[in-house]
């Protein structure tokens, strides 16, 4: 090719090299123009972390001096090469919230000292809080929010889809905006409590929404701020039980009772059925569903009557027996499948015994009024993350907020529960209402046709 030839074709060349430029200009061009205010805001930080990093890093101390001679120690001209300043490479996505920023650790720049300049970060950056975790090995996940995710309420508006993990408890949002999930695999029993109208129903609300449409869990719900199935909060998820009962104890003591049954028939018939000892080891399924039995307010089932009249006597002695066969399924009925959620306001013994609160693996807590209910919901260790503490969510912007030991970290996380309207919660109901069975019936149909049937009790 001759040199006219190269250059007559200078700007095809030219065009070639921009192309890629010019469709990534117009990438970031359409995301921001179809961006909300919230992200437009968080794409201009990222833009000012990018370009403010190579300054920022060595004056936060995240730089390293390279002092090794390269493989030409004398310059021509006879100037000896200064030591290279090593910065980590980092990749910045922006979201609603802030910024997520992936470094690469280097030698004496790594997950410690990046912790160490967290505030420095959060200052230059104008965030409201900053968190480095480790990612992959030699990596770092660096977490900046520049609006509280906490005091940002949010909904949550339910699918209707079959979930792909059943027994995986969508949460919400943390501090930092990442989302949280619980699993309840192998999870016998799960605490949840908070001062009045701070979120407990809302966050059982979107458990049910998002699990009812499987036909692999079942559902029984004793309710003890009502009397009826058609009053409270769960009026319009009702038709998705298949037991329902008030607040009165002695329906309460009969739909435990009936429970109990069912945990003791598939104790005596599991082996026979599913082949195994854990129900766990299969998975639930429409034939042998996860039964899950919901007591909100329970100190309404479980308080200690003090009487002599024969009246308070009788109540005293149902509350007593329905403490003990809540216990028979918080301990025994994990195994078989059986997974007990009580929410209750204050998580005192005299609201939920502590034989029964004490076995239960998850626990969480929105608002609470003294450090004592925060202690019995959470446990002594909550003392010592003063920030996460249920006492300091009693603002109303905090209405929505848990905190609860996050499994797989340490301590303790505050997360924003997002509201599910009664009319989404009617519509996941209503479409769903077909699925509902009494685990029981299912049991029954497993014997009549299975071989080697065992003995059921009465």
């Amino acid at each position: 090719m001759t040199i006219q030839e190269v250059i007559g074709s200078a700007p095809a060349l030219a065009g070639v090299a921009l192309a890629p430029a010019l469709v990534w200009a117009l990438w970031w061009v359409v995301r921001y123009v179809r961006a909300d205010k919230m992200t437009r805001a968080s794409i201009r930080q990222a833009i000012r972390v990018r370009r403010g990093w190579r300054r920022l890093a060595p004056m936060a101390g995240l730089s390293v001096t390279d002092k090794t001679p390269p493989a030409v120690i004398v310059a021509p001209d006879g100037k000896v090469p200064k030591p290279k300043i090593l910065i980590p490479k980092i990749k910045v996505i922006a979201d609603r919230y802030g910024v997520l920023v992936r470094a690469v650790c280097l030698p004496k720049v790594s997950l410690a000292e990046f912790q160490r300049a967290a505030p420095y970060l959060a200052d230059a950056w104008r965030c409201t809080r900053v968190s480095v975790l480790p990612d992959q090995p030699g990596q770092l996940v660096i977490r900046g929010v520049r609006v509280d995710p906490l005091v940002v309420p949010t909904e949550h508006i339910p699918t209707g889809e079959v979930p792909e993990e059943l027994a995986v408890w969508h949460l919400g949002l943390d501090e930092y905006a990442q989302p949280v999930s619980v699993s309840l695999s192998d999870v016998p029993g799960v605490t949840v409590a908070g001062l009045p109208g701070f979120g407990k129903t809302s966050l059982v609300n979107r458990f049910l929404c998002d699990t009812a449409p499987s036909d692999a869990i079942q559902y029984a719900i004793a309710d003890g701020k009502v009397t009826s199935s058609h009053e409270g909060d769960y009026a319009d998820l009702a038709q998705r039980a298949f037991a329902f009962v008030g607040d009165d104890l002695t329906e309460a003591n009969t739909l435990f009772k009936r429970l109990v049954k069912l945990r003791r028939d598939r104790s005596a018939s599991i082996r026979a059925l599913l082949g195994v000892k854990n129900m766990w080891h299969l998975g639930p399924s429409a034939s042998w569903p996860l039964t899950v039995l919901i007591v909100d307010e329970g100190h309404t089932y479980f308080r200690d009557y003090k009487g002599s009249d024969p009246q308070t006597k009788k109540l005293a002695a149902l509350a007593a027996d329905n403490a003990r066969l809540v216990e028979d399924l918080v301990k025994k009925g994990r195994s078989v499948g059986i997974l007990v959620l009580i929410a209750t306001q204050k998580a005192t013994g005299d609201a939920i015994p502590t034989f029964i609160r004490d076995v239960c693996p998850v626990g969480m807590s929105f608002a609470q009024k003294t450090a004592e209910a925060a202690v019995v919901a959470l446990g002594e260790d909550i003392r010592n993350w003063p920030d996460a503490n249920p006492t300091a969510l009693q603002d109303p912007a905090y209405v929505g907020v848990a905190s609860m030991a996050h499994q797989g970290r340490p301590g303790f996380t505050r997360i924003r529960t997002p509201y599910v309207t009664d009319d989404d919660a009617a519509r996941i109901a209503t479409d769903t209402a077909h699925l509902t069975r009494d685990p029981a019936d299912l049991l029954d149909d497993q014997l009549s046709s299975g071989p080697g049937s065992p003995v059921l009790t009465k």
